[in-house]
């Protein structure tokens, strides 16, 4: 019999099912909590360089706006899928509900990749994502952000090519642009930093000093380069860490006993993340196979690559000396890897919790945009930390009080906040 293909739609729902049993939820409720509100399926043609047409597949999803406007990332992927999309939406919704922020959960997406694009290719596909959906969202309806493989740049376009349309200045219809040109400060960091903040906080309530810890990451992008130099910043040590090398399809793991430095890694960086494999070994970094990093004799470890990347053929070579896994992906563990991390009692940090210092910093600069008034750095990143550590807090009694899964509990939190929005409403 053929291995059935992960579905991460199929994990969000399982998830929200178990919760709507926990809080006995109306059927009505679960069925509308269950499926997306709106969905949009498109073709995006393009004129490519070499003169040929071709259609890329797009799609937006908002998966629930009981709370607010929808808020969520595009991404570029050729691996994309509608399923992918719909569970990020979800858990979108439960991100924005765990840290009280009054958004509702949407995601969009571009079957491509844009290491096979020029920036001219890149552009269009932006503006024809736009041209699709320019009156399906806005800074009071839905505000898209970047995600995998779009940036300050892929954002900028898709706001020009909306207030192209609209005839006007609307900088609160996207977040995540260039600063400057209504950008935030403190958001290329905010989640990776968001991630940190979890990690101090879990590390209080188990008693064990920042310094006395290593790491291991799964993803070498934005999200993993700004929480490797927070947790560095705070004493902990990061030993491996992996990538996904687009020239080998492959991924590595590189590991170095005594730290990666961050500083000396980053001019042998591309613009994806990637790192110069020759290079890197002349600085003494072993390469490893990019499974590695979750077999490795660390305290903590931080996936912040792509979903269903702990799952039930690896999640035994977790090493005996972990104590805490944060999620610093979406979606990164599969049903049957999170019920061998509950027996094994590792102190897990929720996905839609520990990265949940992005959309966070998305709200400020939405916030922001829509006033023409911009803050501080120290006061984006000292508000950032006030939302991370009380909704850390907040799940953390929860789960003590009711000795139930972290996981679980930042599930109840969160359903029960967009529950009762849907119920004030009057929709069920």
């Amino acid at each position: 019999m053929a291995k059935k293909e992960y579905n991460p739609f199929e994990t969000a729902r399982a998830q929200f099912d178990n919760v709507a049993e926990i809080l006995n939820l109306d059927n009505g409720t679960r069925e509308l909590l269950r499926n997306p509100m709106r969905e949009y399926h498109f073709n995006i043609p393009v004129h490519m360089d070499n003169g040929e047409v071709k259609v890329f597949r797009g799609f937006r999803v908002c998966h629930n706006d009981a709370r607010g406007p929808g808020k969520g990332g595009i991404r570029f992927h050729p691996q994309e899928t509608i399923d992918t999309v719909r569970a990020l939406s979800m858990w979108m919704t439960w991100k924005c509900a765990v840290v009280d922020i009054p958004l509702g959960g949407s995601k969009g997406g571009v079957i491509c990749d844009p290491h096979q694009l020029s920036a001219r290719e890149q552009e269009q596909i932006c503006r024809g994502w736009v041209r699709q959906l320019s009156k399906d969202i806005g800074p009071l309806r839905d505000v898209p952000a970047p995600d995998v493989m779009t940036n300050a740049q892929h954002m900028l376009w898709m706001l020009d090519e909306y207030e192209t349309i609209h005839g006007g200045k609307y900088p609160g219809v996207i977040t995540g642009k260039p600063v400057g040109l209504g950008g935030s400060l403190g958001r290329t960091e905010a989640t990776g930093y968001g991630v940190i903040y979890t990690v101090r906080e879990a590390l209080k309530e188990l008693n064990i000093r920042v310094e006395d810890t290593t790491a291991s990451f799964q993803g070498f992008g934005n999200v993993s380069q700004y929480a490797i130099r927070l947790y560095q910043q705070m004493g902990g040590k990061v030993i491996a860490a992996s990538y996904w090398d687009q020239k080998d399809q492959k991924s590595y793991t590189f590991k170095k006993d005594t730290g990666i430095d961050m500083d000396e890694l980053s001019p042998i960086l591309d613009k994806f993340g990637a790192i110069d494999k020759n290079e890197a070994e002349k600085m003494g970094y072993e390469i490893l196979d990019g499974s590695a990093w979750i077999e490795q004799p660390v305290d903590i470890l931080v996936p912040a690559a792509l979903e269903n990347q702990i799952n039930a053929e690896n999640v035994n070579k977790i090493a005996d000396s972990v104590k805490i896994i944060a999620e610093g992906a979406n979606g990164p563990t599969s049903i049957e890897a999170d019920e061998e991390i509950k027996n094994r009692g590792i102190f897990l940090i929720p996905d839609f919790l520990a990265n949940a210092g992005g959309v966070t910093c998305s709200y400020f600069e939405q916030v922001q945009s829509n006033t023409n008034y911009y803050w501080s750095k120290d006061e984006v990143l000292g508000k950032l930390d006030s939302i991370m550590t009380a909704a850390f807090i907040a799940v953390s009694e929860l789960s003590r009080k009711k000795k139930i899964y972290m996981r679980d509990a930042a599930y109840m939190i969160a359903v029960d906040r967009v529950a009762q929005a849907c119920k004030s409403r009057g929709w069920i």
